[in-house]
């Protein structure tokens, strides 16, 4: 079975919960931050989208709030849950913009880059 036909499961190694269906979140597009060999940018960390880490996601390069209907993206808005590329999660974490996590809904594979305590200080309920 490929690793992503696996069951992907969450930091705290349970069933992954979904991150978002409105809007549809995930490297497969099913709502869900499961990764793979596919997913080079590990699309794994469910995170609630802030006007401060929105902002620095753009000024990165990766503008997420601009709607891009032609590749099916509404664009986010503060709120909105995401399954973000665990690299710019930590980046943004590095420059005290990181946004909150939603534990239940963030990939294990997540841990071999950043400590369980460090996203738990973010963890939120998921909405």
């Amino acid at each position: 079975m490929p690793p992503s036909a696996l069951p992907a499961r969450n930091v705290y190694n349970e069933p992954i919960v979904p991150c978002s269906f409105s809007p549809v979140t995930g490297f497969f597009r099913d709502g869900c931050c499961r990764t793979g060999d596919e997913d080079v940018g590990m699309h794994a960390v469910c995170a609630v989208m802030t006007e401060d880490f929105l902002r620095f996601s753009r000024e990165r390069g990766n503008d997420l709030s601009t709607p891009r209907p032609e590749w099916g993206f509404p664009g986010l808005k503060p709120g909105d849950q995401w399954c973000l590329c665990t690299a710019r999660w930590h980046e943004a974490f590095l420059a005290e913009v990181a946004p909150p996590v939603v534990l239940e809904s963030t990939n294990l594979q997540v841990l071999e880059e950043i400590p369980l305590g460090v996203l738990e200080r973010f963890g939120v309920e998921r909405e």
